[in-house]
Parts: C-alpha cells; sequence; structure tokens
C-alpha cells in the first residue's frame, strides 16, 4: 500500500493521547475509526486500514465508545468464513 507523510502538530497528537513511539499507526487507526463511525467505509475494512485484526478494531472502536454497525448478518458470514478456513 502506498502511504503519504503528512505534518501534524505536536498539541493535535498530544490532545488524541497518541504515543510518540506508535504515532503513526494510531493516527491510522484514529483515522479508519473515524472513516467508520461515519459510515463511509465497512468494519472490515476499517480493521484493514488500520492494519489490525477486526476484534482488534472492535475493541479500539469500544475503548473509544464508538457504536459498532455488525449485525447478525455479519456474524454469519463471519461463521462461514471462520468454518471455511478450518476446512
Amino acid at each position: 500500500m502506498a502511504t503519504v507523510e503528512i505534518k501534524i502538530s505536536d498539541e493535535l497528537l498530544k490532545a488524541a493521547k497518541v504515543p510518540q513511539e506508535r504515532r503513526s499507526e494510531e493516527v491510522a487507526k484514529l483515522l479508519a475509526l473515524e472513516l467508520y463511525r461515519e459510515r463511509v467505509i465497512s468494519l472490515g475494512r476499517a480493521a484493514e486500514l488500520a492494519a489490525i485484526s477486526t476484534a482488534e478494531f472492535m475493541q479500539f472502536a469500544g475503548e473509544r465508545e464508538i457504536e459498532l454497525d455488525f449485525d447478525l448478518d455479519d456474524l454469519e458470514r463471519d461463521r462461514l468464513t471462520l468454518e471455511s478456513l478450518d476446512q
């Protein structure tokens, strides 16, 4: 995946409580979370763009009190995917 470099003030990063040693990863997670919250991208795509598992992204969203848009159809699709991976 192509990357870009952006400039963000230290003040903004501190306000967002972004750890200095993991700035790039944390900002990517926050941006993916905002796109998910605005329903621009799906939960799975947000996790993919944040470079973490869907479970980790769900936990990240929950820690920030973002409501998950994950219904029974999504659960069934995930169950079938996991089942096919076991075979």
